[in-house]
């Protein structure tokens, strides 16, 4: 099928499409979240520059997906071990997922997730935790379908000396 959704590892090639997708996905989301003058002020050049830095370090521990299709990326999700300060924990934890704002509700961001969760459940996690702003029903809304619940985990999260709590979904991955 030529509109067939692909999931796949980003390569390198794909970072200037996947930091596109990414600021411009924090600018759209996080609008009346964060302070207007920090998301004008992001930069997908710098985003890019910062991302093929660090492309593939991790030691593969850190999976970079994007979502294809007819050539074309579309979404990108990123996944690793759960981040507990400076521990690593048995779990995984969705780092991010972003779709192309065009594209919303089309289903990339569920196969993303999708495949996220299947690769973590493959390699024995039991759980996947993500982190959440506390605002952002929309995001919460898409979690909760998709089998994540809030666990009472709180986090303070301050952008440009405005505080932006985040919430912590955990889902059960094995038994």
């Amino acid at each position: 099928m030529a509109d067939r959704l692909l999931i796949r590892e980003m390569t390198l090639a794909d970072c200037d499409r996947v930091s596109e997708i990414r600021v411009r996905g924090w600018q759209s989301a996080y609008r009346g979240l964060m302070p207007q003058p920090f998301l004008d002020a992001l930069s997908v050049a710098r985003d890019a520059e910062h991302r093929r830095a660090r492309f593939g370090r991790g030691g593969g521990s850190v999976v970079d997906l994007v979502a294809e299709r007819d050539g074309e990326i579309l979404g990108w999700a990123c996944h690793g071990p759960y981040r507990d300060g400076e521990l690593r924990t048995g779990d995984a934890e969705l780092y991010a997922i972003y779709v192309d704002a065009r594209r919303s509700g089309g289903g990339i961001g569920h196969a993303l997730l999708q495949e996220s969760v299947r690769r973590s459940t493959a390699a024995g996690h039991p759980r996947m935790l993500l982190w959440v702003l506390k605002g952002n029903t929309r995001a919460r809304r898409f979690y909760e379908r998709e089998g994540f619940e809030a666990d009472g985990a709180e986090e303070p999260f301050e952008v440009d000396g405005v505080a932006v709590p985040e919430v912590r979904y955990a889902r059960k991955l094995t038994d």
